[in-house]
């Protein structure tokens, strides 16, 4: 049975509350309770409870969702799943099974020392299984070996009927293939309630990895010498970064404001066999920035939101102990991939906004300027800062057939962005607000973008959308916002008909929720 929090729980004022704090937004937009639950038939029996009291149910595993898809449930139900956190990840049976509230963390650990395998999703520890997958999770082994929707082999789900009654279904390739399809990428809280996810295979973690940071100082940079950085970086995914011996290279192009003093480059990077002898791509991927002139930064961790130093540095050798030949300026560590993948983590207690965008070529000079610009904009009495992450892209997540597998369409891009702000005085939310709206839409109405769509990255040939595990509620007074997030090429249509033939009544549902 599940535990009640309700509003006169003294647990009350901490559970409700979203990692983002902007959410809930006011206490009239608070649920009306919280119900715990530690496993699947607590999920089952708290969610038949609330359907039949006419109530909303939502659902929160890691509870990092950008949006307020969650919290803001005025009077209804938040269902808790943290605590279906079961794995089984030893492959018995040839299956390995992670709970939605597993944290991603939790999941690379338990992984590497029972099987010496690994999950290619997010570098944030905290972030629940539940949500991560269920939208197509990607990560920093993802341009090695695709997305988690991308292994996904099964899915323990809990749908409601016409007449209310709740069903458990166990869906898969063969049956309910089209309510595994959605849940391969969808978003969460579209179609029902996921309890468990199953892997009939999973890939070899790699044995080590290389971290690099490289840095650009903000005082002596020009508009030339940024947009060098940027259409380097760039050009290489379009170009040589579709080589499959480049896979194994993962970077974080943190483009922060210039209050923050420096922008940098991140790189994790292993061979495709999973160790770090041969540094032959990545020392060509630093050479092509030596122009630019980058310091040495320290080595960080793949969590570009919050990274941390990776620690456990060692220098970098060969089997036989000999040196191995590294590149400069910067700093190199190599450690041990499950040093440098457990350790990381989001951090919280912060009011935040999030925009996001895919590309599918470098940055045009336009671009560049237009990100010059905004990254040096001051708005009188707000402190800005702020980070546009471009994270590398593409690789193994560019197999055209698993766009039709999955609810991921965006199968030809080289490269993720990120938009991200965060603060904490509440007082502050206007300003922040309207410098990264009217940073995206500037950045987003140049010509490459045709009239209809001007202030989005909709799909054309330099974009391909938006990620809907990074929801932006911006996005909904557009028209064709579900098109931004799954495509044009009928993905949308089919997780209506999906809506309409598992969730009838409407029960899952949010302000960016696919609708029948």
């Amino acid at each position: 049975m599940s535990t009640n929090v309700s509003r006169q729980d003294p647990r009350f004022p901490t559970l409700r509350k979203s990692h983002n704090l902007r959410w809930p937004a006011s206490e009239a937009d608070s649920v009306g309770r919280i119900e715990i639950c530690e496993n699947p038939d607590d999920v089952a029996e708290a969610l038949q409870k609330t359907v039949r009291a006419g109530l909303r149910p939502t659902i929160r595993s890691g509870g990092h969702c950008y949006e307020d898809f969650v919290c803001n449930n005025p009077g209804g139900v938040l269902l808790d799943v943290s605590l279906v956190n079961g794995m089984d990840a030893t492959g018995s049976g040839h299956t390995y099974k992670i709970g939605p509230g597993t944290r991603l963390g939790d999941a690379y650990t338990r992984l590497y020392k029972e099987s010496g395998v690994t999950l290619p999703g997010g570098s944030c520890y905290g972030v629940g299984a539940g949500g991560h997958i269920s939208g197509g999770g990607y990560g920093v082994l993802s341009r090695l070996h695709g997305l988690t929707v991308d292994w996904l082999s099964a899915v323990d789900i809990l749908t409601v009927d016409a007449s209310g009654t709740v069903v458990p279904r166990r869906v898969d390739k063969k049956k309910d293939p089209d309510l595994f399809r959605a849940c391969r990428g969808a978003g969460g809280n579209n179609f029902g309630v996921i309890t468990a996810y199953y892997f009939d295979k999973l890939p070899q973690a790699p044995k080590e990895v290389v971290n690099v940071g490289m840095s650009f100082p903000w005082e002596d940079m020009t508009p030339e010498r940024f947009e060098a950085i940027l259409t380097t970086y760039g050009h290489y995914y379009e170009t040589r970064g579709k080589d499959p011996d480049t896979w194994g290279m993962f970077t974080a192009l943190g483009l922060s404001h210039r209050n923050s003093g420096r922008i940098g480059i991140s790189v994790q990077f292993c061979n495709p066999d999973g160790t770090c002898d041969d540094l032959t791509v990545l020392n060509e991927f630093i050479d092509l920035f030596q122009p630019c002139k980058p310091v040495a930064a320290e080595p960080q961790t793949m969590d570009s939101r919050h990274s941390a130093n990776a620690g456990n540095a060692r220098i970098l050798t060969r089997p036989d102990g000999t040196p191995l030949p590294c590149s400069g300026p910067h700093n190199m560590n190599r450690i041990s991939w499950y040093d440098a993948t457990v350790h990381g983590d989001v951090g919280g207690n912060t009011r935040a906004k999030y925009k996001s965008s895919y590309m599918k070529r470098t940055f045009t000079s336009a671009e560049a300027r237009t990100i010059y610009k905004h990254l040096n904009r001051e708005i009188p009495g707000v402190e800005l800062s702020g980070i546009l992450a471009v994270d590398s892209y593409g690789g193994a997540v560019n197999r055209p057939e698993l766009a039709g597998e999955t609810s991921i369409p965006q199968r030809a891009s080289v490269m993720k962005l990120q938009f991200q702000t965060y603060w904490r005085n509440p007082a502050d939310d206007a300003g922040r607000l309207q410098w990264m709206r009217d940073f995206y839409t500037d950045l987003y109405s140049g010509p490459d973008v045709d009239q209809p769509h001007k202030g989005t990255p909709y799909h054309n040939q330099q974009y391909e959308g938006c990620y809907i595990n990074y929801p932006d509620a911006d996005m909904l007074s557009y028209p064709f916002w579900p098109q931004l997030y799954y495509g044009d090429q009928g993905l949308y249509p089919f997780l209506q008909g999906v809506k309409r033939k598992y969730d009838p009544n409407n029960i899952f549902h949010h302000s960016m929720s696919v609708r029948a």
